[in-house]
């Protein structure tokens, strides 16, 4: 009985409480732990290698270049110049004066009608000059034909001849066909004379040193009283021959 009395209850274990047990947070994401590529780090890699490309090209082309050699026109002083101070207009007596021989003018040629400045190169087109000839006029013709002394013009009246094969073989064809022909060939030798103008017009407006200042106002008009100029002999012997052709 004794020991009963004694007894002390045995105190009830406290009951957890489920609903006040912390939960586990679950880990918040921050951007350090996002490992994607943001706009801001495509920018930075392309600034990267824009700068890289542009010391390359300095250091490659030795031309001071940025861009491999490539000069835009509003880059260039000279030609921003001429560009704000507008297109000139000079007639053929007024080129004339651009030759070279007076050191305070530029140097102009020009070909079918427009103007180019080539001061870059006074040692060339100046006095003296190789090819000084064309300096101070337009010389259209010669720049076709290859006839820097006879041909230093812009009258190409009676060039096309030069394109036309030389009739050195009898051929039995009606005379209608060899009308045909005629019309034909004559067409190309004009697309060709076009082409080689343009291609002269390119080579000027898109050169480095040089560039167009304005046109020639004469309108490409011809004395009708010089008569239809004769084929040079430079240009005769590049014409091609009716028996050396593949029809």
């Amino acid at each position: 009985m004794s020991e009963l009395r004694h007894r002390q209850p045995t105190a009830a274990s406290p009951q957890r409480d489920t609903d006040t047990t912390p939960q586990r947070e679950p880990q918040r994401r921050t951007d350090d732990d996002d490992h994607g590529i943001s706009v801001l780090d495509i920018i930075r890699i392309l600034i990267t290698l824009v700068i890289a490309s542009c010391g390359l090209s300095y250091y490659m082309t030795n031309t001071e270049s940025l861009l491999w050699g490539y000069r835009p026109w509003f880059t260039r002083w000279p030609v921003m110049k001429q560009y704000l101070g507008g297109s000139l207009h000079l007639t053929p007596a007024q080129l004339s004066l651009y030759n070279g021989t007076d050191p305070s003018l530029p140097i102009y040629l020009a070909v079918n009608g427009s103007i180019f400045d080539v001061s870059a190169n006074r040692f060339i087109y100046g006095p003296g000059g190789s090819y000084n000839f064309f300096a101070g006029r337009d010389a259209t013709r010669a720049f076709v034909t290859g006839c820097f002394k006879e041909d230093l013009t812009r009258d190409l009246d009676g060039v096309e001849e030069m394109f036309l094969p030389v009739e050195d073989v009898d051929e039995r064809i009606t005379s209608a066909e060899r009308q045909l022909r005629r019309e034909r060939e004559l067409r190309l030798a004009r697309e060709q004379i076009e082409k080689t103008v343009s291609r002269w017009q390119g080579f000027f407006r898109n050169h480095k040193k040089y560039f167009q200042v304005g046109v020639v106002d004469d309108d490409g008009v011809v004395d009708p009283d010089k008569g239809k100029r004769v084929l040079c002999e430079g240009a005769q012997n590049q014409r091609p021959k009716r028996s050396e052709m593949v029809e």
